[in-house]
Order: C-alpha cells, then structure tokens, then sequence
C-alpha cells in the first residue's frame, strides 16, 4: 500500500517532494524499488525537479538493493513499451517517419500466399514451347497427357484452327482449372505427410506446391465470375475430379518425379490453349473480341494486382503465364532428387525465356547441366 501511495504521489510533477519523500522512507524495500522503476518511465524524465527527485530517492532508499531497483526498472519500462504498442492509433504519432513496410506475399486485404505480378508488355509475346521427352518416365508422362488431350478435345468438339465462342471457352476453362488445381495439393500433402512420418525436413517443396495449387484455384474462381455452370457441369466435374485426385494420388506415392513430369507436359498444353484463346480474342468479329474490352473481374485485379483499367484479355494473358510457370517449375522438379533444396523462391513468379528448362545456373540431380 506504502508503494503504491508513492506511485500515485510521484507522478505529478508539481505534488510536494518533501512529503512523498517521507513517504518511501517509510516503504519496505520493494516499494522503494518500485519507486525508482518510475523513474524509468519517460513522463517521469520529462520534468526537471522529478529528475532531481528521483535521483535523491535512489540516494536515500538504501534498503532496496541494486538488483531488485535495475530488475523493477526493467519490469516498469516493459510495462510502459507494451501500453505505447497498444495505445489506439488516435494517440499515435500520425506523421511516423518510418510505416511498417507492407509484406511482398500478403497485405491487409489478401489473404493468399501470393500474388503473381507480371509486366504485362513482357508476357504478351509468350509461345508454346516443348521439352522433348528424355527416357521412359519422359514417354510414359507424355504419352498420359497426349492420350488424355486427345480425348477430351475429341468429347468437346475442340480444334486448335476452331474458333470458339466465349461460352465454349468458359466452360473449356473452368473445367479444366478444376483438375489442374488437383495435383499441387496432393504433392504438397504427400511431402507434408513425409516430413512428418521421417521426421525430416522437405528442403522447401511443400510451399512451391501449395502456391501452384491456390493459384490454379484462383484461375477457376476468376472465369467463375463470367459464368455459372449448370447441374450436369457440376456433376462432371465431380466425377473427373474422384477419378483424378485418386489415380495421381497413387501415382504420386509409387513416382513422384513422373508426376511432375506429368504436369509439365500438362502445363505446355496449357499454354497452348490459352494462346489459342487469346488469338481469337484478337480476331475481329469472334464472340470472343469482346473480351479485349470488357473489364476484369475484381478478383482478377485484386490477385493478379492488374491495373483498373485491365480487360478480361490481360486477365488471360496473366493466365498463360501463370501455366507456362507451373511447366517450368514442373518439369524441374520431374528432374530433381526428392531430397533436393528446392530452387524456387516462395511468394514469387519464375517465368524465363524457354520455360521449359530448369532455372539458369541450377543443376537438377537427374538432369545434370
């Protein structure tokens, strides 16, 4: 009580010294050291005559030890740091000098792990392009993806010299972003699942994967924005979605590397829809050369961090780059060992010139460069 009198008498600088001072001589040797833990407090410091004061206290109190005044000191001044922090932002100081720096992968208004940005006048002139198959987990990848194209070209009409209209687009992508969505999450499971039964570390996978996979996703929910499917849509893509997340999910646990493959040969013809798509947006006269005026999504502007201005036409464009990413990344983790230091750094876009090849200067462990 003796202390805690001296806090509340200390504090204005204009109280009587004399009478406080009589007062902690009287305290017990804690409430002295609490007397001087004010004194480490900057309203205390700011008045001259409380400084005065506060320096005789420490002369006078002897029964505090040096230790239990530095050790309340400490405590006070934690104290008065955490009620600054927490202060409103009213009682801030508004003209900081230095703002937290928003962070490059998320700020206040995302959520996602990050947010692919391109120059748009630099991924305009992307091309397909091949990585010859090398082998027979090579084949045996390209010959899946190949049997699986032809297929479902053959079930929707599709021709690459078919000019398309914008429904038949919409409904080509968002079915297909449906299973191109399935394998990042099911490699990034598997690693995951791994790490924790080995007890080892994933040398940086797991997030590679999931970024490849909420990316994907993101490309669904954007062209969702354009169109709603149907009853009978909905039950296809459920039906294609049980078969392929089971069959690549067995095949990722026998060979993960002809998985990846897999996906990069995916992703090539990825690339090629989607220039597809955008050469007929620049077609004048096709349903879809409307798309070069309308207005994105906002989910679109938002992920992608597009200008306001940006068209559904960049919103592709951003698209086929995005793919031709995930082939390049792909095809250099279907080279890699499964214990090797994953190149790629997180929270950021990797789109070289012939992205089908690993990353300049980096070795894969079963393609060595």
């Amino acid at each position: 009580p003796a202390a805690s009198d001296a806090h509340r008498s200390v504090r204005p600088a204009t109280r009587d010294m004399s009478a406080v001072l009589r007062l902690a001589r009287a305290a017990n040797a804690r409430g002295a050291a609490s007397l001087l833990a004010c004194a480490a407090c900057p309203p205390a410091l700011a008045d001259p005559a409380s400084a005065r004061f506060f320096a005789h206290l420490s002369r006078v109190t002897t029964t505090a030890t040096a230790s239990e005044a530095r050790a309340a000191a400490k405590v006070a001044a934690s104290r008065h740091q955490r009620a600054a922090l927490h202060a409103s932002a009213d009682a801030r100081d508004s003209a900081s000098e230095h703002p937290p720096a928003p962070s490059p992968k998320n700020t206040k208004d995302s959520y996602m792990l990050f947010h692919p940005q391109y120059d748009m006048d630099a991924i305009a002139d992307i091309t397909p392009a091949h990585r010859p198959p090398r082998g027979l987990r090579d084949w045996v990848s390209f010959s899946a993806v190949q049997a699986a194209r032809s297929g479902f070209d053959r079930i929707t009409g599709y021709a690459p010299s078919k000019v398309l209209t914008r429904e038949e687009w919409l409904t080509r992508f968002i079915f297909l972003e449906t299973v191109a969505g399935v394998p990042g999450m099911v490699g990034a499971m598997l690693r995951h699942m791994v790490s924790l039964r080995t007890l080892k570390r994933d040398h940086g996978w797991i997030h590679t994967l999931l970024e490849e996979a909420e990316n994907e996703r993101m490309h669904l929910l954007t062209f969702m924005c354009l169109k709603q499917p149907g009853f009978g849509f909905r039950l296809a893509v459920l039906g294609a979605q049980g078969v392929f997340f089971n069959a690549f999910l067995a095949a990722y646990i026998l060979t993960p590397r002809t998985c990846h493959r897999f996906v990069g040969y995916l992703e090539e013809e990825a690339v090629k829809t989607y220039t597809h798509a955008l050469r007929d947006i620049g077609t004048g006269g096709s349903d879809a050369s409307v798309w070069a005026e309308t207005p994105a999504p906002t989910i679109a502007i938002q992920y992608w961090r597009l200008p306001p201005d940006a068209t559904v036409r960049d919103v592709v464009t951003a698209v086929r780059a995005d793919e031709a990413s995930h082939s390049h990344v792909n095809h250099t983790l279907g080279s890699m060992a499964k214990d090797q230091e994953n190149p790629f750094q997180t929270g950021h876009t990797t789109l070289p010139k012939n992205f089908v090849e690993p990353p300049e200067g980096f070795s894969p462990f079963h393609d060595p460069r």
